[in-house]
């Protein structure tokens, strides 16, 4: 008997996904040992850093939606063997990463004198701004580090990334203990230290994959060391042999030979619109969807220090559980990508709705350990009691949302692959804005429920998108529905 075509593709999707997996969990441990040790300075530092990260991540989602473009673009040119469109991909995409950073880190440094406006407690918006300032301006490094991680893994190595971000971890952590508490004769800077130490590891981070990359000799045809050709889109074997008189270089010195005419001295228009054809919906998705967590938090706020707490502890441990679901959404977008470059349409079915299971089993193991253990999970970030028995609360909540939130990521993932960005924007739109946020409002705000109606009006948002993505991603992959190569129609 033959064995499923939905085991079969399954299994590369879960080996692509593994060290993926492992790198958004590094990314998150940053932000959770941020927490952690923030949390035992006392709980209006924790708080700042929620409201901080809260205002952070409505920038950072714009421009990591943004570059989403660069892995699905560079994984469907490396499924047809098309080296130069990748190098192409990555070339603007590194353009469009110092663009947004920069940008970004300047709204925020304009942002940080009018943070009172947002009606946090008074304690919390005197404790924010510098480390809100600091953190702004990582944006930079962090969305170069993206890009070059997005290329990586669209073109089979994503273990680099993983190790990278597994160091930086424990890089940000030993910078915590020296610039948060005071160590080694250093000045104890608290919320402040952290900020600097997280800026630190993610320029740390960008250098260091920007190096490994640039090593590589397996990758010569896709690293943009030598200018891309005027015409055409050689193949894998003709973009190795342009790249051979690289040969004669040392490893070390092809590392930081940066060539930035071959870079940035052609970039064209009509590749940027074709990347924002994709990214710019990605990135309205993406923000629809955190601008709804954000949302909550400053809703947390309005009820005080110790719900907004409570959540950033509640967030810190779902967030954690949700890179999981995410690297599988990361690793079917490259798949189902490369498998369009390659014309095995067959096999998109198999490879969304295979992984769409192996997220719910995880995000179901998730569930009940959040269930069982909440209390103890809080507990470990702080020792403010009332903090403690208000997130154990949450982390209910948040067991039962965690299959929806799964599968919402996991379906958005598996569009994304067949540039099919516009239409699952709208139901990221209804689900968030229409029925999670009025009702987190009337509920938790106006209502008697409190920080868990928030929480639960979030699980019904999440519900709603991820039923409404998953029979899109059904629908887009009919025998007569498939996109064709290089589509972004959204019919």
């Amino acid at each position: 008997m033959s064995r499923s075509p939905y085991l079969a593709e399954l299994r590369p999707t879960l080996a692509l996904a593994f060290p993926i997996i492992v790198g958004q969990v590094s990314q998150m441990l940053m932000g959770i040992t941020d927490t952690v040790m923030i949390g035992h300075v006392g709980k209006v530092p924790l708080a700042a850093s929620a409201f901080a990260h809260g205002l952070f991540t409505l920038v950072f989602i714009v421009g990591i939606g943004v570059l989403m473009s660069v892995s699905v673009l560079v994984a469907r040119a490396h499924g047809a063997g098309q080296s130069r469109e990748c190098a192409a991909y990555l070339r603007h995409g590194m353009a469009l990463a110092l663009v947004l950073g920069l940008a970004g880190a300047v709204v925020m440094t304009v942002m940080a004198p009018f943070l009172h406006l947002f009606g946090q407690p008074p304690e919390v918006v005197a404790a924010v701004r510098p480390y809100f300032e600091i953190v702004g301006w990582s944006l930079l490094p962090v969305l170069v580090f993206q890009v070059l991680r997005q290329f990586s893994e669209a073109v089979g190595h994503p273990w680099a990334p993983m190790g990278i971000l597994l160091s930086g971890v424990l890089l940000n952590v030993f910078l915590n203990w020296i610039l948060i508490y005071g160590n080694l004769g250093a000045p104890a800077l608290g919320l402040e230290g952290a900020g600097w130490a997280t800026l630190a590891a993610r320029l740390i981070a960008a250098v260091v994959l920007w190096w490994w990359l640039a090593g590589r000799r397996q990758l010569r045809g896709e690293w943009p060391a030598v200018a891309e050709p005027t015409a055409g889109r050689p193949s894998c074997a003709e973009a190795s042999a342009v790249a051979e008189p690289m040969a004669d270089k040392s490893e070390g010195t092809a590392r930081w030979n940066v060539r930035w005419g071959a870079w940035f001295g052609d970039l064209r228009w009509s590749r940027v619109r074709e990347m924002l054809e994709i990214g710019v919906p990605a990135a309205i998705q993406l923000l629809f969807e955190a601008g709804a967590f954000v949302a909550a938090a400053l809703m947390m706020g309005w009820l005080g220090t110790v719900p907004l707490a409570a959540h950033q502890i509640a967030l810190a441990c779902a967030g954690f559980t949700f890179m999981f679901p995410l690297g599988l959404s990361i690793a079917v977008s490259v798949r189902i990508g490369r498998t369009v470059g390659e014309g095995r349409r067959g096999a998109l079915r198999p490879i969304g709705f295979g992984a769409l299971g192996a997220g719910a089993t995880i995000m179901l193991t998730f569930a009940v350990l959040f269930a069982l253990f909440g209390p103890w999970l809080a507990a470990g970030f702080t020792s403010e009691a009332d903090v403690v028995v208000l997130a154990a609360k949450l982390l209910v909540v948040a067991a039962i949302f965690q299959m929806f939130d799964g599968g919402q990521v996991i379906g958005a993932g598996a569009l994304r692959g067949l540039a099919d960005v516009r239409v699952p924007t709208a139901i990221t739109f209804v689900a968030y804005w229409i029925i999670a946020l009025p009702s987190a409002y009337f509920f938790g705000v106006r209502g008697s429920f409190g920080a868990v109606g928030i929480w639960a009006a979030l699980a019904a948002g999440l519900a709603a998108a991820a039923l409404l993505l998953g029979w899109r991603f059904y629908h887009k992959t009919g025998p007569a529905r498939v996109a064709p190569e290089r589509s972004t129609s959204n019919a």
